[in-house]
């Protein structure tokens, strides 16, 4: 039963899911993948969107800072003065280490109002697209969807941008986060409607943004 509650899991980091699409995904049958997600729910590992959708919860962020890590723990600080500076969304990615294709969002601040690009904590996204899978792709030594060109061009700037890539309408820009041996541990993103960010996002957010890794950087050195 605990294999299927991870399926059921997995299945909803991908996209919020209705009980139709749930049992698609999983292959489990109707009463089964009703019971888990009500269950994970109880217990705050799920939640429901305005659409009753079942999306990663709550209690998945609170665990992992329950274990102390230092990243979460420096994002705690850091990404909600980043969301109140650019009045974006603010996430902090991690590659998945189970599944080289993706990333992980571990930590994300969203401005209390207006258009948004909501990415809530535990989804799993895509490693072949956006700015922040750019990022984690540019300092890594396992093989990438980008080209080096593409990949070479971020190190040089030291971030990366994109512009409806990952989602139609949504640009973002991203920067490398490193630990105090100078590897890249995460990538942090601002992003947003197109309309607000622009064509080059980059060049309206990249520096404040850099500060923000900066300061992610301090905290994990001082732990």
């Amino acid at each position: 039963m605990l294999d299927k509650a991870v399926v059921v899991l997995r299945a909803t980091a991908a996209a919020p899911c209705a009980l139709g699409e749930l049992c698609e995904r999983t292959g489990l049958p109707r009463a089964t993948a009703h019971r888990l997600a009500v269950g994970l729910e109880a217990h705050r590992l799920l939640a429901r969107d305005a659409d009753g959708r079942w999306r990663p919860g709550p209690a998945l962020g609170e665990l992992a800072h329950g274990h102390g890590d230092p990243l979460l723990t420096a994002a705690e600080e850091v990404l909600p003065g980043l969301r109140d500076l650019t009045g974006e969304s603010v996430q902090l990615y991690r590659r998945d280490g189970m599944d080289p294709t993706a990333r992980v969002c571990v930590a994300a601040a969203e401005p209390p109002s207006g258009l948004r690009d909501t990415v809530p904590v535990g989804v799993r996204v895509s490693m072949a697209a956006g700015s922040g899978a750019k990022v984690l792709a540019a300092w890594s030594t396992l093989p990438s969807a980008f080209t080096d060109r593409v990949l070479d061009e971020v190190r040089r700037r030291g971030w990366a941008q994109s512009v409806a890539e990952r989602e139609a309408g949504v640009a973002s820009v991203s920067a490398p986060v490193r630990s105090p041996d100078g590897t890249v541990v995460a990538a942090v993103s601002v992003s947003g409607p197109v309309d607000r960010l622009g064509r080059h996002p980059g060049a309206r957010w990249a520096e404040p943004l850099l500060a923000a890794a900066r300061s992610l950087e301090v905290r994990l050195a001082a732990d």
